[in-house]
């Protein structure tokens, strides 16, 4: 199948909306499939966020002209440990912010879907990027507003304690897993493992773990940092009732 797909996609014309479709007897679905151009990245890029890119590799700047003018999208597979990983994110180009005389671009792109890397192909005629075969994994959005709520709480505390002050730029009530996963301080691997749960509520319940660990060691480590600085320094210290 995946050798019949990668002939197809040789001998047409590489553009994002050229679709085929695959049946996964383990969920019983039609999953839709197609060829993106990719631009592998060291982060985690979520869907509907806005991502702020400097191009300036030439096969880069090819691959966001080539997606301009045919108002495609690319994909954002991550890369963890120098590899290029199962999943990313599909995303489009908003708006080319600045053009410099070198060809290179600031760009503005907004994620989009959540997609699995099939088969890469490292080799594509003409194109100095890569592409890769994807599906797009059925991705629930059903959330649990009690559930989205404590979340919140428990990132507003976490930045209280780092005094951090973030505004998320949408009401309480519209905010999703992916809007406060960069701001709950996990780690790439583990802003990774929440891309891939395609439950809302399976999100939300992991970040809500991730927080109940972190704040009690980090409002540990600010009682610490307070202790450091009285060290050496005149306290007001009574043994009265002893």
């Amino acid at each position: 199948m995946m050798t019949f797909l990668l002939l197809v996609f040789m001998y047409l014309p590489l553009k994002a909306e050229r679709l085929n479709f695959r049946f996964d007897a383990r969920k019983n679905k039609i999953l839709m499939t197609n060829f993106i151009p990719i631009f592998p990245l060291g982060i985690v890029v979520y869907p509907q966020e806005q991502l702020n890119l400097h191009i300036f590799e030439p096969r880069y700047k090819q691959l966001i002209s080539e997606c301009v003018a045919d108002k495609k999208p690319f994909g954002i597979p991550a890369v963890i440990n120098k590899k290029i990983v199962e999943y990313g994110t599909l995303v489009e180009v908003v708006r080319v912010e600045k053009e410099y005389e070198n060809g290179e671009m600031d760009i503005v792109t907004r994620g989009l879907s959540v997609f699995r890397v099939l088969e890469v192909i490292r080799s594509i005629p003409d194109k100095l990027y890569d592409g890769a075969i994807v599906n797009y994994p059925e991705n629930s959005t059903k959330t649990n507003a009690r559930l989205r709520q404590q979340v919140l709480h428990a990132i507003r505390e976490l930045h209280h304690i780092l005094q951090v002050n973030k505004s998320f730029g949408k009401k309480d009530e519209e905010l999703s897993a992916y809007d406060l996963a960069h701001h709950a301080g996990l780690s790439l691997e583990e802003e990774y493992e929440l891309l891939h749960l395609f439950q809302e509520m399976q999100r939300l319940e992991y970040l809500k773990r991730h927080l109940l660990k972190v704040i009690p060691l980090m409002a540990e480590m600010e009682k610490l940092k307070e202790r450091v600085k009285l060290n050496g320094h005149f306290r007001n210290l009574s043994a009265e009732g002893l």
